[in-house]
């Protein structure tokens, strides 16, 4: 029973930062760097106490009040009305809708239009009124013009930039609503990936018993097919898109499954399948080992070996940092697996590669025990038999929730920050 629940904390560890990750970006593509305030929103609704995001296409906030019952429904036009110009910039405007999606109030939040237009509009309260009763979708589907909307004397081009982008950040989210799911679309790519799939399963629970030749020729068939002809290797950059994004099972169905063989065959019975079966890196490595002679082999100290042991964790970090903050560094340039795929390698990922393959002539598969993130992740989740206990791992994979979730709750003060210190 201990050893399942320490098994059920490892998964719930990678669930918890999954779901802080989404929600956080979620709650980013809907307020961006001017999130809507409750205080904000009691101008409309003066009972409102807390805002929910809307994970859904409309992208906007449910008003909510101290028992939670929903009064009402909010969002801001930008980032739609971003390039709508009036007299000389934009206008962020919220809109307030009741339950039944009915225009409540609008508001004009900021604006890069001149300081007296802005004003002019605020003021004009038959305009701001302008929408007051109209259900949604004839706001967005019909235009100013269509509306009868005039716009405020000497501030036209600044009130009329600010209605045309309500109409516009309805129609887009009523554009993506309709918009259907794509087929399911399974690929001959996608049916060569699940044959290694179910043979590297065989390998892992069969073995190859004395026949290296078997083995040697998956790994050469690991690295040509999954590694530099799919270009499919997990990796930090893949976890992390998805966790923001969703999981594309309709349009990588064979990547999606291997992402779950990964993950699940260690957790459940103590096989590293993707490290030792299915990584076109970690073949490379083991392959490079063989050839070089075994008087080449260094034995690190002992104290620097496990100082080293810890830059996978401190990858991982690094990872989330650049994820929640939304950082602009390519995670696929902290790991080697992106320089299989030819056309899209960077320097600093083939850099990586090369300097990972030398060192596995000297140490054995120096890369995979040292620095990979991606191996370090899978080994955490990976069962451990009769003498498994809570130990560091699990108690620095608590820690990087802690970060997780600290990152994405200060997120405005710490993005603040960073563009006051540029």
């Amino acid at each position: 029973m201990k050893r399942a629940a320490l098994q059920i904390y490892r998964l719930a560890v990678l669930v918890a930062i999954a779901w802080i990750i989404r929600a956080h970006t979620v709650r980013l593509r809907i307020e961006g760097h001017a999130p809507i305030t409750v205080e904000e929103v009691r101008a409309v609704f003066p009972e409102a106490a807390e805002l929910r995001p809307d994970a859904g296409e409309r992208a906007g906030m449910f008003v909510c009040d101290t028992a939670g019952k929903e009064l009402g429904y909010v969002l801001r036009t930008m980032p739609v009305a971003e390039s709508i110009i009036g007299y000389r910039g934009w206008t962020d405007t919220l809109v307030a809708f009741d339950p039944a999606l009915h225009v409540v109030g609008v508001r004009v939040r900021s604006s890069q239009d001149t300081s007296d237009h802005v004003r002019d509009v605020r003021d004009d309260r038959y305009f701001m009124k302008t929408w007051n009763g109209k259900p949604w979708d004839e706001v967005a589907r019909r235009t100013p013009e269509d509306l009868r909307i005039e716009g405020v004397s000497g501030a036209s081009m600044t009130s009329m930039a600010m209605a045309e982008g309500i109409m516009r950040r309805l129609r887009a989210a009523d554009s993506a609503l309709t918009l259907r799911p794509p087929p399911l679309r399974f690929a001959w790519v996608d049916g060569g990936l699940v044959a290694i799939i179910a043979a590297a399963l065989w390998l892992a629970f069969a073995g190859t018993y004395g026949r290296k030749w078997v083995r040697i020729a998956f790994q050469l068939l690991v690295i040509s097919y999954v590694g530099f002809f799919a270009g499919l290797p997990l990796a930090q950059s893949l976890f992390a898109g998805w966790a923001q994004s969703g999981v594309p099972w309709r349009s990588a169905p064979g990547l999606v499954l291997l992402m779950a063989a990964a993950l699940a065959v260690p957790w459940s019975t103590r096989k590293p399948l993707y490290c030792q079966q299915l990584c076109p890196h970690g073949a490379a490595q083991e392959l490079l080992g063989r050839l070089a002679p075994r008087r080449w082999r260094v034995a690190l100290p002992k104290d620097f070996a496990a100082g080293l042991r810890w830059l996978p964790a401190l990858l991982l970090a690094l990872v989330l940092i650049v994820t929640i903050l939304v950082l602009p560094i390519d995670l696929a340039h902290v790991e080697p697996f992106d320089a299989y795929s030819l056309r899209a390698a960077g320097v600093a990922t083939i850099t990586i590669a090369i300097v990972g393959l030398i060192a596995s002539l000297f140490v054995p598969m120096a890369y995979c025990h040292y620095g990979c993130p991606t191996g370090a992740l899978l080994e955490f989740v990976r069962a451990r038999g009769p003498g498994d206990r809570f130990g560091r791992r699990d108690l620095a994979a608590l820690l990087l929730v802690a970060l997780a979730w600290g990152l994405a709750w200060r997120y405005q003060a710490i993005h603040a920050w960073i563009v006051a210190g540029i």
